[in-house]
């Protein structure tokens, strides 16, 4: 990446090979406006957007980060605008005759003496929060758990002052679906493993109307949950006879809720290495800056915590999708590139299904941000994994039983893709935005990294890090990422987010591709 010289005006190219850089000045620049180097800009060039650095020809490649992200529709002279009317989509990278393997990690020694004081749970695993979940199988019972967990948070949770938080695991699956289409395990499983979070102390406790064709029986098959996390999970029917009356279907969760409270007063939080940190990473609200900013300090942060024995997860199939031989080249060995591939084809088909491709990704925040298409979108995207070797591969809604860099593949949505990292066992999410989100879990801590100065200054009380530094020249890539590692820890050992402190959080939804009834 090479800025132009000079504190003004100021652009930034990410290879030597661009033909074009993006303005990197709050505001943008006008016309007329000349670079130190003696490029003129010949047209206004909102900030983020991009700009010729040569005269590129009609049908010749664009490129940026060294990669082709579309072709010229016309003559686009040197310093022009290159709005998205001008850059044509190019095709999707083929499938076939990937690299496997061909580039290997920057060798580099493990990480030594960092922790953070985590649960430690009967199972291994580590919660950052001690949370008590309430698992509903069907909607139906959505108002009557919202009421209760109401009640729990009011005249209970505060004689359990070791128990951080009490919420409903709400979605809107359960009937009126083709539960037994073979698509509809993903929603399945990915209830399941979102109630078995980490952060909820192993236990399950599930509210269930009785009726409904997601059964706790299958939600919850015999051996489901570890017999050392107190294996059956335990169940309030709203059916059964004993409940008459509204009132008794409160009554008999608040009471199931005590009892789940008294065992998770007793956790405490004690001394845990880092490699018990299993992180989640995502973007969302992108702008050009995501891949110069925000998203390579998440990349080296995620080179940090892997060094340091970690789980860190990427996902968001359609932003990877366009950079599949980059991921392929990283695989440990061929069954993780196949499984890759396997992922990749499995959305293709999806998204043809329903008569799109990976060009419906992109939103018009993300095209007023600078990002011409999902090409562009996706190299920036990317660079979140960082540089390690990719060491497994998870299919939506399944659960983490390995160390390393994982691809967990999700749809981009930002909603979606938590919840099945949720699913996958993440006990910490970092999210980073260019145009701004008060995105948020109530199940785990998310920590929001903005690509720009301006956004950290505006929503100074909902970014937990400022990632434009780096654009600007007051930090670098490593100095941010260094920043948000030792944030994370932090933050793994209970110091509140932004979005804690406000206690923002978004609906889990549930991805599911099987037909409704």
């Amino acid at each position: 990446m090479t800025n132009a010289t000079g504190k003004n005006p100021l652009y930034i190219q990410m290879h030597g090979n661009d033909n074009v850089a993006i303005v990197a000045n709050d505001g943008g620049l006008p016309a007329g406006t000349i670079f130190p180097c003696g490029l003129a800009l010949i047209e206004n060039v909102p900030q983020g957007h991009k700009l010729a650095l040569v005269d590129i020809n009609a049908g010749a490649a664009i490129i940026r980060y060294n990669v082709t992200i579309g072709y010229a529709v016309r003559l686009i002279k040197q310093g022009c605008w290159i709005e998205e009317s001008l850059v044509q989509l190019p095709p999707a990278r083929g499938l076939e005759d990937l690299p496997i393997g061909t580039r290997k990690a920057p060798a580099s020694d493990p990480l030594e003496g960092y922790s953070f004081q985590g649960y430690r749970n009967a199972d291994g695993s580590v919660g950052t929060r001690n949370i008590l979940a309430i698992t509903t199988t069907v909607q139906c019972v959505a108002g009557v758990v919202e009421h209760a967990v109401k009640r729990i948070k009011a005249e209970l949770l505060p004689h359990y002052p070791h128990v951080d938080d009490v919420i409903g695991l709400e979605h809107t699956y359960g009937c009126g679906v083709a539960i037994d289409a073979p698509n509809a395990m993903i929603p399945i499983r990915t209830v399941r493993n979102i109630s078995l979070n980490p952060n909820f102390g192993g236990q399950a406790m599930v509210v269930s109307l009785g009726c409904e064709k997601l059964q706790p029986t299958r939600l919850f098959p015999k051996g489901s949950i570890p017999i050392q996390n107190g294996g059956d999970p335990v169940v309030v029917c709203l059916q059964d006879q004993e409940h008459v009356g509204f009132e008794s279907m409160i009554n008999s969760i608040m009471s199931t809720a005590k009892k789940q409270l008294t065992e998770l007063n007793k956790r405490r939080r004690v001394t845990c290495p880092a490699s018990d940190l299993v992180v989640g990473v995502q973007c969302g609200g992108s702008d050009a800056f995501s891949g110069v900013t925000a998203n390579p300090a998440v990349g080296f942060a995620t080179d940090l915590l892997i060094r340091a024995g970690a789980s860190v997860m990427f996902s968001e199939v359609t932003e990877v999708r366009d950079g599949i031989d980059q991921l392929t080249s990283r695989a440990e060995n061929p069954e993780v590139a196949a499984a890759m591939i396997r992922e990749m084809q499995w959305y293709d088909d999806y998204l043809k299904r329903g008569g799109v491709d990976r060009s419906a990704n992109t939103t018009p925040g993300n095209k007023k941000g600078g990002l011409s298409n999902i090409v562009e979108k996706a190299m920036g995207s990317i660079v979140k994994s960082g540089s390690s070797t990719i060491s497994g591969v998870l299919s939506p809604g399944d659960k983490l039983t390995q160390k390393g860099l994982i691809y967990a593949a999700t749809p981009a949505s930002d909603f979606i893709c938590g919840t099945l990292q949720l699913a996958a066992g993440m006990n910490l999410h970092v999210f980073t935005t260019g145009r701004g989100t008060p995105y948020g879990l109530a199940a785990v801590p998310v920590v929001k990294v903005a690509t720009r100065n301006e956004l950290a200054s505006r929503w100074h009380d909902l970014m937990d890090i400022n990632a434009g530094r780096i654009a600007s020249g007051e930090a670098s890539i490593a100095d941010v990422g260094w920043e948000l590692f030792q944030l994370l820890l932090d933050v793994a050992s209970g110091k509140e987010t932004w979005a804690e402190h406000w206690k923002l959080h978004n609906a889990l939804v549930l991805f599911n591709p099987a037909p409704i009834t």
